[in-house]
């Protein structure tokens, strides 16, 4: 295992922490397996959490120079701020549907653009992508099924998320290395 493959920096690491609770409370919301949980339930937190802290830790990651974490957490803090004050509003199931289209093209950018992230970054986007894409279509269609299907890709996401910080913070391994052959040399791909 390696750990030199960790979440990186103190902003990479404080935006994997807040975009992975924000994405577990959303998702699991979403699923409907606790009772009386509703994804709008963690408006509360998607919108500080979610929105202002991300918003600022990518404010930080683009004055250190980084664009792509600081343009991933501005654009995500966006996304979880104007859902956090927006849900409840009155907005008809086309509109929301809608929105969440807009904003699964935004995960989908994310994810190409992590390209040579690995697993915790273009992972969490790509999962990302999916849920909006699923929610949103859910939204359009009237169809329950692809919300909680949503729902739950939301919440593997978080915990991706979620776990990329922890082993950031912890020291724990993200990466799989590939094991040598016993005789030292690389292993056979075939």
């Amino acid at each position: 295992m390696d750990n030199d493959v960790a979440a990186g920096n103190t902003s990479s690491t404080l935006g994997h922490l807040a975009l992975g609770l924000t994405l577990l409370a959303f998702g699991l919301g979403g699923t409907g397996v606790i009772d009386n949980v509703a994804a709008t339930d963690a408006a509360g937190l998607a919108t500080w959490v979610g929105g202002v802290t991300l918003f600022l830790v990518g404010l930080l990651a683009l004055r250190a120079g980084d664009t792509r974490e600081g343009t991933a957490y501005t654009a995500l803090g966006a996304f979880w701020f104007t859902w956090g004050t927006a849900v409840g509003g009155g907005a008809s199931a086309d509109a929301v549907g809608v929105f969440l289209l807009l904003w699964a093209l935004l995960a989908l950018t994310l994810t190409l653009a992590a390209s040579g992230g690995g697993l915790f970054g273009q992972g969490v986007y790509g999962l990302l992508f999916v849920a909006l894409l699923l929610l949103g279509i859910g939204a359009l269609a009237d169809n329950g099924g692809l919300g909680k299907a949503g729902g739950w890709i939301a919440a593997v996401a978080g915990l991706l998320a979620w776990y990329g910080a922890t082993a950031a913070v912890a020291g724990w391994p993200t990466a799989l290395r590939r094991h040598r052959a016993s005789d030292g040399s690389a292993p056979a791909t075939s």
